[in-house]
């Protein structure tokens, strides 16, 4: 671990590197604010910099050099790209970017989530009723949006947070830009967002369950209680075909993780199912392969299915890791990877007759021509996923 940041950052970065480094040895509070306050301030330059590669920089040299550092650095740039103040008519308001996630899984076409008027108006109420905290206002992008339609930067989130505050407090008109939803055909788990931004007078209460006169656990279950009820009542037929869970809306960030951690055991659960009724493939006719890959450490594991009698590879499914805790090498004493056990029981759960755990790390190979991930089989090789031809590839209903 090095105490100078490397001469390639820009003065800025370096500046950060050394605040977050201030910012970890604090032994008190006071000075914990101190450092925070100054970090917050430069982290809100720097999104607003037209430089945009200058926190992922940091970010790239602290994850390997200092990771302690690099916690802190990320944390407080997630908190200041999803929250901000706007000042409109000489009021200071707080604004927080929040996400509501549908995770959804089925052996039919998920929804695209386009919106119409009275489920916009009605999603917004919902918000106003059971999320938001009296008297809040909150702006909405008008449709339900995928994982790939997200920001993919912190100063695109914070370009977000930006518009959507400012049509929240009534001071600008200009929407946020969403890039056009890729094709998810295929995919058989995935989630929707309704993504909105809620703005209150600088210090108050953002949520609802931020009562001191009720206890926040009670309030937060009985919010998600009726959002849920709302919600399925609202977008029911949209999701027709597709078994569902309604997550609590939260911080932009920190839903989109629990989505992340959520989609994942669906993936699995649905790729099983579908591959027992398209395929003709019952659970002892089945096999599974899976193996950690990545570029400098486990990023990602992927599950290759093959029939019980070949080593072609007919499906495949993508294991995010989320935490450093879910990816764990003892590069001296061995080259397995301790991965998450639940892969390996959700398998077997779900029938799955063997399951093979393949050691080491591979690189994540895509396809040339079409993008697709390849998988492993039961030798290791990694393979591009080929269904059998008699597939059956017409939508049915298996819930």
């Amino acid at each position: 671990m090095s105490d100078t940041p490397p001469l390639r950052l820009t003065r800025d970065a370096k500046r950060l590197v050394t605040l977050g480094q201030a910012l970890s040895r604090s032994g008190s509070r006071l000075e914990d604010v101190y450092w925070e306050d100054q970090l917050s301030a430069l982290i809100a330059k720097m999104l607003g910099s037209k430089k945009s590669r200058a926190l992922e920089s940091v970010l790239d040299f602290l994850v390997n050099d200092d990771p302690g550092v690099y916690e802190i650095v990320i944390e407080l740039t997630e908190t200041c790209s999803e929250s901000l103040t706007l000042t409109q008519r000489d009021t200071d308001w707080d604004v927080l970017l929040v996400s509501a996630p549908i995770v959804a899984w089925t052996r039919y076409r998920l929804p695209e989530g386009k919106l119409s008027p009275a489920q916009q108006q009605g999603v917004r109420e919902a918000f106003a009723q059971h999320i938001a905290a009296e008297g809040a206002l909150i702006s909405m992008l008008p449709d339900l949006i995928t994982f790939d339609q997200m920001p993919q930067s912190f100063q695109e989130t914070r370009l977000w947070t930006q518009r959507l505050g400012a049509l929240a407090i009534g001071s600008s008109g200009e929407p946020c830009p969403v890039r056009p939803p890729a094709d998810t055909e295929g995919m058989l788990a995935d989630a929707r967002f309704a993504v909105a931004a809620i703005a209150v007078p600088r210090g108050q209460a953002v949520f609802r369950w931020q009562d001191p006169e009720r206890s926040a656990v009670e309030a937060r279950e009985q919010a998600l209680k009726d959002w849920t009820e709302q919600v399925n009542q609202l977008l029911g037929t949209l999701f027709t075909g597709c078994q569902t869970e309604v997550l609590l809306p939260d911080a932009f960030y920190t839903t989109n993780r629990e989505a992340d951690r959520r989609i994942r055991p669906m993936a699995l659960r649905a790729a099983v199912t579908w591959l027992q009724t398209a395929a003709n493939l019952p659970g002892e006719d089945l096999r599974a392969a899976i193996v950690a890959c990545g570029q400098t450490g486990v990023e990602e594991f992927r599950i290759g299915f093959s029939p019980r009698m070949s080593n072609d590879v007919i499906y495949g499914c993508v294991w995010p890791v989320l935490s450093k805790e879910e990816a764990i090498i003892d590069a001296v004493e061995s080259t397995q990877v301790d991965m998450p056990e639940s892969i390996a029981a959700l398998l077997k759960e779900l029938g799955v007759a063997e399951v093979r755990r393949l050691p080491g790390i591979q690189p994540p190979e895509f396809c040339d021509d079409c993008g697709a991930p390849f998988f492993p089989n039961f030798l290791g090789e990694m393979l591009h996923p080929e269904l059998p031809e008699e597939t059956d590839m017409e939508p049915v209903h298996f819930h």
